[in-house]
Formats: C-alpha cells, structure tokens, sequence
C-alpha cells in the first residue's frame, strides 16, 4: 500500500511516515500543494493524508480538484481547525474522513486500516425502484438520468439506501454519514435531506425519500404517486 503525505511541516511529517513504514505502508510526502495536486492526479496511490493548511494550494482545494479530475483515492484530512464549517467543508469537498490535530498516531492509523479496508471491499449496484447507485464510481441515476452529487449527498443516499424500507432515527443518519456531533439544534441533516430531495425526487412522479415524523428517514419505493 502506498499512501502520500501531504503536509509542510516537517517535523510532522517524521513522525507520519516512520508511523506507516512501521505499518507496513510505503510512503512518500509532499509538503507544496501544487507539486502534491500534480503527483496524486498523475500517480497512485492507495490512500491521501492531506493537510489543509498548506503553501500553494489549501487542502479543501486539492481535494476538490481531484475529485472533479475522477481521482477516486481514499482521502483523510488532517487539520487543527476543528469548527464544524470547517469538517462540512473538508467532507463536501470530497474527503472521506477528517482527524483534527493533535491526534493520537494510533487513532489515524486506525482510520487509515478503515478506508483501506472500504477501498478494497468489492462494491455493488444498490438499486431503489428505478433510483441506481454504484458505490464503485459514486454515479447514481435515476430513470437511467445521471444525477450529480456531493460527497456527503453521496454518503448520505449511500446509507438510505443501503437501509431501504428501514425507518432511520436522526442520530442514526448523523452518526454513520457525519461521525460527528453537530448538536442537537443543528439543522445540516434536514438541509441535506432537502438537497437529496431536490436532486433525487424533483421531476419524479413517485418520491423515494418520505419524512416519519417525530422519527427521522426512510427511502423507499411505496409505489404512491403525485399529481
């Protein structure tokens, strides 16, 4: 496994990659971000630990680009800005998973196993009436039509649909999709529900995504029309 280490301190940087060598991990670090958007588009790696504050181009940015070029690695931002517009930002940009600093090496090492471990699980079509998702390329279509989604509508969808016909709590969605605690009177998962609806439901005769008050979520096919 090879990963790539995108952060400009060096002495972090030490640290980092005697970590994953002692794991069994090849490593190489970048600490510019322009020469590391440049390597992880034209190498490959297994697995992206990406910085945010960086000379160049900022983190969000580099992960942004590489999504938007179908660069489909793992990608786990490490950053010391712990807000939660901040973590929203890192996820909506296309990252897989956020650790702020200071960290434990032991906790990033564990969420590095994980993505490696989701990377190489071999994906299938979820399918929900006429709505597709493929988790391999993160398409989904509806009435075969391409629908575009960011990342955390991706995971979000992901995780409804992978519990199609199963009524999920808030705490549920927010726990799997964000793995962070927003509060309780954050709205986020409502605006994204709205999001997904717009994308998902808009056009069609038939929604998928139906609200259970007092509960939370459920996407699936009841064969109910609108007019």
């Amino acid at each position: 496994m090879k990963l790539l280490i995108v952060e400009d301190d060096p002495g972090l940087v030490k640290v980092l990659r005697m970590a994953v060598t002692e794991n069994g991990y090849e490593a190489v670090a970048e600490g510019d971000g322009v020469i590391a958007l440049e390597r992880a588009q034209e190498e490959a790696f297994d697995l992206i630990l990406l910085d945010v504050m960086l000379p160049g181009l900022d983190g969000f940015t580099i992960c942004r680009r590489l999504r938007e070029a179908m660069v489909r690695t793992p990608i786990l931002i490490m950053t010391a800005r712990d807000a939660v517009k901040d973590k929203v930002d890192g996820l909506d940009a296309g990252a897989d998973d956020y650790i702020v600093k200071p960290f434990p090496l032991a906790e990033l090492l564990a969420r590095v196993r994980a993505l490696l471990r989701r990377a190489q699980a071999a994906p299938t079509l979820l399918r929900v009436g006429d709505l597709v998702l493929n988790p391999a390329t993160r398409e989904a279509r509806r009435d075969d039509k391409r629908i575009y989604l960011s990342a955390t509508e991706f995971s979000l969808l992901e995780f409804l649909m992978r519990n199609a016909g199963r009524v999920l709590n808030r705490s549920a969605i927010m726990n799997h999709v964000w793995e962070y605690d927003f509060g309780g009177n954050d709205n986020v998962l409502e605006v994204y529900i709205s999001y997904l609806r717009g994308k998902i439901d808009k056009g069609s005769k038939k929604p998928l995504i139906h609200t259970v008050r007092g509960v939370g979520y459920v996407l699936e096919d009841r064969g109910e029309t609108r007019s």
